[in-house]
């Protein structure tokens, strides 16, 4: 009959959302171009049209050289599986070297330390090296009386992205593959959402059980799977600084 909505009264399935998370390959790509990132620069691209783009360089000498906070704010992403503003706000006060911890004092879920793979601890060693404020990813006016954090990663991003080739890939990907990972060595869910911090405090409450050593061995063990695929080293022991491998 001319009116009717043949599908009314019917039930339809929710959808669920596919969380991108990277491959092996990707993570092989991705760190070769961190590297290259912070050690000989990454091509950019210029306006043709601009009157002074004659004066430009040669397309094969168009590099720009990213910052080490930048590129190790990244790493720090992947190997914690924190959130961004949890990376970009983190203070030097808050993070304990010989523990192998930082302290999140104002996460979605309220305060929690977050456990430290070697691979973290390497990235967190060498930003001390080169330490310039009270931020551990220090931003333009770090050292200064109105320091502030940095404010995003979006155009280094986008360069690693697009010379990583890594299409569809945003930031939190970098979360999702920590997770990923983690449930990929065989660690559980409950193990993993109290790694990463549940935001919803009543599920979150369920993860409570879950000791500091499980969580270590989970932190480790995907520190040392993310590690191998980046071309670092595949065994790993707590509150040990191991150098991972670079490409120059």
């Amino acid at each position: 009959m001319e009116g009717i909505n043949p599908a009314k009264g019917i039930t339809h399935f929710r959808e669920l959302s596919k969380e991108r998370f990277l491959t092996t390959a990707e993570l092989g790509r991705l760190a070769e171009t961190l590297a290259a990132a912070e050690t000989v620069g990454l091509p950019f691209e210029i306006d043709a049209t601009s009157p002074n783009a004659k004066h430009n360089r040669k397309p094969e000498n168009r590099l720009a050289v990213v910052s080490p906070f930048a590129t190790n704010a990244i790493r720090l992403l992947l190997f914690t599986g924190c959130r961004l503003r949890e990376i970009l706000h983190l203070r030097w006060e808050d993070v304990d070297l010989e523990r192998g911890l930082f302290t999140l004092h104002d996460s979605k879920t309220g305060r929690r330390d977050i456990l430290l793979n070697a691979p973290a601890l390497t990235v967190l060693d060498e930003l001390s090296r080169i330490r310039l404020g009270e931020f551990v990813i220090a931003g333009d006016r770090a050292g200064t009386a109105d320091e502030k954090p940095r404010a995003d990663l979006a155009k280094p991003w986008r360069q690693v992205v697009k010379h990583a080739e890594l299409a569809g890939v945003t930031l939190h990907t970098l979360r999702h593959t920590h997770a990923a990972t983690g449930v990929g060595v065989g660690f559980g869910l409950p193990v993993i959402g109290a790694l990463l911090g549940h935001r919803q405090a009543s599920t979150t409450a369920k993860y409570a059980h879950v000791g500091d050593t499980v969580a270590r061995r989970a932190s480790d063990a995907i520190g040392a799977q993310l590690a191998a695929a980046m071309g670092g080293p595949a065994e790993q022991t707590s509150g040990e600084v191991i150098p991972l491998k670079r490409s120059r």
